[in-house]
């Protein structure tokens, strides 16, 4: 490092918490600091670098483009940090590692308690992290280090990021007991377009999937309402208050109990390749590699 350079790790970790909120003092209330503290550290790291990180106005903060790359490596090598400090800790605990996984909603519904059950039966001692996220989102927290594998619903690999395919799921249209489309044997979408839809949210593979499919139809999507998890996607539909298209392994558990109707699907989109995703080049731990051969069919499965 260069001499009289001030870059530590609460420093990174000052910076890049004001850089995602815009504001120092924002940054400083998350980071219980006195504001004057995080102030000072940026100022110091500015003048040892002979760089301005920040454009500072009344309204909060913004990077420079050198504050863009200290950012976008600083939140990896935080991560790494991070990273480190957990696997110190399993090692005290006795384990053999963690991975952190991030897959999409679909994937933690219909596969994962599976592939976590055996992981936990054969790999006792590998901790696994796991979060949800939408497909869309996670190729960045993958490039960012926040993430060692990823599950997502994407046909093409983003740049930096490899894809292998994980489990295939087909999607089915759901509406109401009594609804017009109820005794359809199949359908279209094009055949519910006039309905109102309730969809999960923004930011997911399907959302756009749908919102790409009626606009070839020359159509909008009429979205009423959003939701955030299938059963509640599928309580709504009963209710009578639109539409929905959903995995259909997720509604599956729902129709013995909800007055709905799954419906299949005619449109090639319908049957989906789900994927584990890695950042490209980059090796794998072992207790990641173990986890991403159970993901993709490569493990041993117990007798």
């Amino acid at each position: 490092m260069p001499e009289g350079l001030q870059l530590d790790l609460a420093t990174l970790r000052v910076v890049v918490t004001a850089a995602e909120l815009g504001s120092i003092s924002a940054a400083s209330d998350r980071l219980n600091l006195a504001i004057a503290a995080a102030s000072a550290r940026i100022s110091a790291l500015e003048e040892s670098l002979g760089l301005r990180i920040f454009e500072r106005s009344s309204r909060g903060v913004r990077l420079t483009p050198a504050g863009q790359m200290l950012v976008r490596r600083g939140r990896e090598l935080l991560a790494d940090a991070d990273r480190l400090s957990l696997d110190l800790h399993d090692h005290a605990r006795g384990l053999q590692g963690h991975v952190r996984l991030a897959a999409n909603t679909s994937a933690l519904v219909e596969v994962m308690p599976a592939h976590l059950q055996h992981m936990a039966r054969a790999h006792p001692l590998i901790r696994i992290d796991v979060e949800e996220h939408g497909s869309l989102d996670i190729p960045l927290l993958l490039l960012e280090g926040r993430a060692d594998l990823g599950i997502v619903h994407m046909a093409h690999a983003p740049h930096g990021i490899a894809l292998t395919d994980c489990f295939v799921d087909t999607l089915v249209l759901v509406v109401p007991q009594g609804h017009a489309l109820a005794m359809r044997e199949a359908a279209a979408l094009a055949d519910a377009l006039d309905e109102d839809f309730i969809s999960l949210g923004d930011g997911t593979a399907l959302s756009s999937r749908l919102a790409a499919a009626a606009s070839v139809a020359g159509r909008l999507l009429k979205i009423r309402m959003q939701m955030r998890s299938f059963d509640v996607v599928c309580r709504m539909v009963a209710g009578g208050l639109g539409v929905a298209v959903l995995p259909r392994e997720a509604v599956a558990p729902q129709l013995a109990s909800l007055p709905i109707r799954a419906v299949p699907l005619t449109d090639a989109w319908a049957v989906r390749t789900h994927r584990i995703a890695v950042r490209e080049g980059v090796e794998l731990a072992p207790p990641a590699r173990t986890l991403f051969d159970v993901l993709a069919g490569r493990a041993p499965r117990p007798a």
